[in-house]
């Protein structure tokens, strides 16, 4: 069978000549694939099977077996190989993808996210704090870790001056219901950015602004509830936290 779709390699791994990438596909998901004599120069696949690139793909598979038969770049980011801290969160939002993003299912949206952030990364027209927290809270939303921040969980009180997110029930409180748990303060603007990220169209996803410091905090209110939902360590953050001057 034969599968022609556009992909984002999102991994690869080099072997002798060969190389196995998985791409990010809207039709099909994660689709992970052998491409023959990728390592060789004259390889007609070697520049749009890299990680990062954004190509038009067309694959065969045999059985449970994916083979990558022709490749044609479309993007490639070339700006985020030049800046390391760029990089390091492209390559964040790659390992989101892995273990976010669905196999042999649907997947556009996931698709359109990663590559507006990718864009928004490289072009620099958007804060880089912003770019995660929007990354990280609408990938959640769409693979099944929405939060529940329309109201209050005890009253419905839609928003105070403040209010508390709880990342471990995914839900918000007002100061007269919050437990006696800990729980992140957020503020107006954080809240109302946080119900942007997870209701609005994707065409409007990343246009937003907030002040310095409320961007500081839903920066971490994103991270923290990511860490809490999934339950795993992210490599590739604990290495953009390790360069990154914030």
């Amino acid at each position: 069978m034969r599968l022609s779709t556009k992909g984002l390699i999102v991994k690869e791994n080099n072997f002798s000549d060969d190389r196995l990438v998985v791409a990010l596909t809207p039709d099909r998901g994660l689709i992970k694939a052998f491409v023959r004599g990728a390592r060789r120069l004259k390889n007609r696949n070697a520049s749009s099977t890299g990680l990062l690139c954004y190509s038009d793909l067309t694959f065969f598979k045999y059985k449970d077996t994916y083979t990558l038969d022709e490749a044609s770049v479309i993007e490639v980011f070339f700006e985020l190989r030049s800046d390391i801290e760029k990089l390091s969160l492209a390559q964040y939002f790659c390992e989101l993808a892995l273990s976010l993003a669905p196999e042999e299912a649907e997947a556009e949206e996931f698709l359109r996210v990663v590559l507006n952030a990718l864009s928004f990364l490289s072009n620099g027209k958007r804060d880089k704090r912003l770019i995660k927290a929007v990354t990280e809270l609408r990938l959640l939303s769409i693979s099944g870790y929405m939060p529940d921040i329309v109201a209050c969980a005890g009253c419905s009180e839609y928003e105070q001056d403040e209010m508390f997110f709880d990342t471990v029930s995914a839900k918000i409180f007002c100061p007269k219901c919050k437990p006696e748990t800990p729980l992140i303060p957020v503020n107006r603007g954080v809240l109302f950015a946080m119900r942007h990220i997870i209701y609005s169209d994707i065409n409007k996803l990343f246009m937003f602004s907030l002040s310095d410091q409320s961007l500081k905090i839903l920066a971490s209110v994103t991270e923290k509830y990511l860490l809490a939902q999934t339950e795993r360590i992210y490599n590739t953050l604990d290495f953009y936290h390790s360069i990154v001057k914030e």
